[in-house]
């Protein structure tokens, strides 16, 4: 399986970055090593000092699709959660400033939590989702899929035309702005609608 993950898809993060907003997506994976379910813990890694969060919504693939047009996207994928993109802001700044791939700041091991998945059909709207993500009881994000720059569709229409899709898969589709980062102890809970679907801590 893959994990897809799409870079700087909400206005306001691309500002809180200071990186211009994409033209197209911004795509990486993730390697399923860095996948963790079921609230478990996750682990401070002894090569960041700037370890961040980041709450995505993410979709279930649950279809083989190669090619795929945007009018079809919804076809593709059949639940939502959200999940967490940590990044190690301090490696990410380090690569990017010297001009060399920064992957190895997001692709570690259990570097992408997920809660439990919704079925698409609950949802009225996919372009009106709001989420959230609260740290120790403190909302640090507030989303909406609303403000996406590229929707759910255009994500999955771009990424079938560099690799076949296929069931199982999951796609990160970037954070709103509140990134920020954790240290040991922390609780992180976040929300999709009005339910909870993740609740973990980091140790």
């Amino acid at each position: 399986m893959k994990i897809i993950c799409v870079g700087l898809n909400y206005r306001k993060h691309a500002a809180e970055m200071k990186s211009q907003v994409p033209s197209e997506p911004l795509i990486f994976l993730k390697p399923d090593s860095a996948l963790l379910k079921k609230n478990k813990p996750f682990f401070l890694p002894d090569f960041s000092e700037d370890l961040q969060f980041e709450a995505e919504v993410v979709l279930r693939i649950s279809k083989l699709g190669k090619g795929i047009s945007t009018k079809f996207a919804t076809r593709y994928f059949d639940a939502l959660t959200i999940g967490i993109d940590f990044t190690a802001r301090d490696l990410q700044k380090k690569f990017s400033n010297a001009g060399h791939p920064w992957e190895l700041s997001k692709t570690f091991d259990g570097s992408a939590p997920i809660g439990h998945f919704i079925a698409r059909e609950k949802f009225s709207d996919l372009n009106d989702i709001g989420f959230r993500l609260e740290v120790n009881g403190v909302e640090r994000q507030n989303g909406n899929t609303s403000d996406l720059i590229f929707s759910f569709n255009d994500i999955i229409s771009y990424v079938s035309r560099y690799y076949t899709l296929k069931t199982g898969d999951i796609i990160f589709t970037g954070t709103p702005p509140g990134v920020g980062p954790v240290k040991k102890g922390d609780n992180l809970k976040a929300w999709i609608g009005n339910e909870p679907v993740l609740d973990f801590f980091v140790r």
